[in-house]
């Protein structure tokens, strides 16, 4: 079923720091978060390894506002989403390619209580 095939993103990992929160002039507002991800997984040898894959992820509006304020580094969090392609020219001149992960959907896993105001 070809209309399945879809740009879809599910992650589960930690935050590498804390939410970087921005609001631009028209109101809007946009939360960006390193998420770490870990896959363990036996090599050619039968050895285990560990590798550990960064994901930049993006939020928009109330999921923004909601993790700029609950979340924190080392928050362990489930994001779905999609995977969004941009470049831009560093202060060099160079063109970077970015690949992000756009959140539609955020889901805290910490079951550690609320911190205190």
């Amino acid at each position: 079923q070809m209309n399945a095939l879809r740009n879809k993103v599910q992650l589960i990992g930690r935050l590498g720091k804390d939410p970087d929160l921005m609001s631009f002039d028209e109101g809007k507002v946009k939360c960006t978060f390193p998420v770490a991800t870990n896959e363990v997984f036996r090599n050619g040898d039968g050895e285990r390894v560990e590798r550990t894959q960064w994901h930049d992820v993006v939020t928009w509006g109330a999921l923004a506002e909601i993790a700029g304020q609950y979340l924190q580094k080392g928050a362990e969090i489930a994001v779905e989403g999609r995977l969004a392609y941009r470049t831009y020219e560093d202060a060099e001149g160079h063109t970077r390619y970015v690949t992000e992960v756009v959140a539609g959907e955020m889901l805290m896993l910490d079951r550690r209580t609320e911190k205190a105001e």
